[in-house]
């Protein structure tokens, strides 16, 4: 599955996040690895997206909430 990914400013570890909104997928690229989140609701991914701080975002709502794997 292609997902449009885009650059992340201030996202700490976080360095892009794209978002399938058709199969519910989260797709991120951290230091260590991309990785997919699936069943992400829309708006939490446009959360995460327009997020001042996108690493704390996710650490604090996906990270520790959702159960990535390695895409």
């Amino acid at each position: 599955m292609a997902i449009e990914m885009k650059r992340l400013n201030g996202g700490g570890v976080l360095r892009a996040a794209g978002y399938d909104e058709r199969n519910r997928v989260l797709r991120v690229q951290l230091e260590r690895g991309t990785y997919d989140y699936a069943n992400i609701s829309p708006e939490l991914a446009r959360r995460l997206l327009n997020a001042s701080s996108p690493g704390a975002f996710f650490r604090d709502h996906i990270e520790e909430e959702f159960t990535g794997r390695r895409a």
